[in-house]
């Protein structure tokens, strides 16, 4: 019986480890066009925002020549400033700077950098009851922007 309680103790405490992953914007989450996955954690410099998040991965990368190469290879080549073209994506910032607001899940006023155009956006983030991540980035005002959703992988 004692075998039994524990057992499902233990599934208690599983199942509420998984829950509190999956209402939080914390963890990975493959970006709206599948091609990289982005770590999205505390700012480790609270100058820098509540979140931030990172290249974790990154899916068929390619190079200036259109050609297919490998993630750790890949680089920021299409960065309009000339300086920041050969640095590698995988670890690369891509939100920061966003602001608490009263949901614990919704964070404004922070920035998005596109790599296909290299271009900087202003953003804001929000989970969604269904459990994927939305993301809004615009120019001026959140009315003049794109949203795109993106999915957790953990």
């Amino acid at each position: 019986m004692k075998a039994i309680v524990a057992g499902f103790a233990l599934m208690l405490a599983l199942a509420g480890g998984a829950s509190a992953q999956q209402g939080s914007v914390m963890g990975t989450w493959l970006i709206a066009s599948g091609k990289a996955e982005v770590r999205i954690q505390p700012c480790s410099d609270p100058s820098a925002g509540a979140v931030c998040g990172y290249i974790a991965t990154l899916i068929n990368p390619t190079g200036p020549d259109g050609k297919v190469v490998p993630p750790q290879d890949a680089t920021d080549w299409r960065n309009t400033d000339p300086a920041l073209r050969g640095r590698k994506v995988l670890g690369m910032p891509l939100i920061w700077g966003f602001k608490k607001t009263s949901d614990p899940n919704t964070f404004e006023d922070g920035q998005i950098y596109n790599g296909e155009n290299g271009k900087i956006y202003n953003a804001n983030i929000s989970l969604q009851p269904d459990g994927k991540l939305r993301l809004r980035g615009y120019v001026g005002t959140p009315l003049f922007g794109e949203t795109q959703v993106w999915t957790r992988v953990n």
